[in-house]
Parts: structure tokens; sequence; C-alpha cells
């Protein structure tokens, strides 16, 4: 059992700051006073190679080499979108898909060609996310949701990042992209994960 206070500040490992604002919210919705910051220095160190053929390989392997850098815990995500009927892709490649410099527009319109006269359940998708926690080189916990979709033949909102304009969630009746920021992390992956993470620190 981790002590209350000693998990009352996280390290995301990312420089992402669009991924650090959404793991903020979830933090402010589960009202756990948790302090949830950026690794700090992150883009000094030499980048961690997410080569591993799973969503929690490249989570645990990134949590494991960027504690090593800081005092506390340390968490890092992996997350991506599988489609079955492309064999799993996008995958962990998600955010490569289109290569590494690639746009949110370019990658999305890979995925919509490759899904060309896909139909019905074919075009059936889910997002994961697995989430990694380690402290003082020790794994304090390896999470994973995920959430059932569809993809749509064209993008439709603006909010969101990644695949969201084309990932459609049936219960809400929209896609990702049109969700208000709290809807989407209420049913996100990455939201499931999260809260998830925090049930095991508590």
């Amino acid at each position: 059992m981790i002590d209350t206070k000693e998990a009352r500040k996280l390290y995301l490992a990312s420089g992402n700051a669009g991924k650090l604002k959404e793991f903020r919210l979830l933090a402010e919705a589960c009202r756990r006073g948790l302090c949830l910051e950026l690794l700090p220095d992150y883009a000094k160190f030499p980048e961690f190679e997410e080569s591993a053929p799973t969503f929690a390989e490249n989570a645990a392997g990134k949590a494991f080499y960027y504690s090593r850098q800081r005092d506390g815990i340390v968490f890092a995500d992996d997350s991506g979108l599988v489609v079955p009927a492309l064999g799993g892709a996008p995958g962990v490649l998600s955010a490569r898909y289109a290569g590494p410099a690639a746009s949110n527009e370019q990658k999305i319109a890979k995925l919509l060609f490759e899904m060309k006269g896909l139909e019905g359940a074919n075009r059936s998708a889910y997002f994961v996310c697995v989430i990694a926690a380690v402290r003082s080189g020790r794994a304090v916990a390896v999470v994973s949701e995920k959430v059932e979709g569809e993809i749509l033949d064209g993008p439709r909102g603006s909010g969101g990042f990644g695949y969201d304009p084309v990932f459609f969630f049936p219960p809400l009746g929209k896609t990702f992209a049109e969700l208000r920021a709290e809807e989407k992390s209420q049913h996100s992956h990455r939201g499931k994960a999260f809260r998830r993470l925090l049930e095991v620190l508590d």
C-alpha cells in the first residue's frame, strides 16, 4: 500500500502538454487532491524508443526509463486505435501510422484509405490505453482499459486529437471529437484507465 501523501504528486513521463491537461482534468474530476506535473527536463533526456509489440510493454518501459530521473511516482501511458478488420492496425503504431512527423489529418487520411470499401462490423474499432506507474525502480501498477466504437467514412467535430474525429461512440451518438471535455473524460479509454490507476494508488 502506498502512503497517501506520497501518491499526491505524480509525474507524467511525456512532453505533451495537451496530454497533461487531459490527465489533470481527470484528476480534478476524481477530487483526489492530486498534483500532476510533466517530468522536469523531459526533453533533455534521450527519447525512449517505443518499439515493443504491445501497449503494456511500451508503457512500462517508458515509466521505468524515466523514473530513473526523478524520485516519486512516475507514470506513462501508451494508447492507440485498434481496428480488427485491419489486423489490429494502427495499434501500437497509431502515433506513427502515416510516418513519424505526420499530422493528425494525415493519419486519419491513411486510416480511411485503408478502410475504403469496408462496411458494417468491419468498421468496428476500439481505443486502448495502458498506464504504468513506477517508483524507485519498482512497478506500482499497470492498468489497462478500452472503449468500443466504429470508424466513420469522414471526420466529424473539432475537439480532441488523433483519431477522435472519425471514432464514433454509439452510446452518445457522437464522435470523440464532438464530445465535451467532461464527456470524453468520463467515457474515454484514458479516463477509465486513469481512474483505475488512482484506485490502485489509494
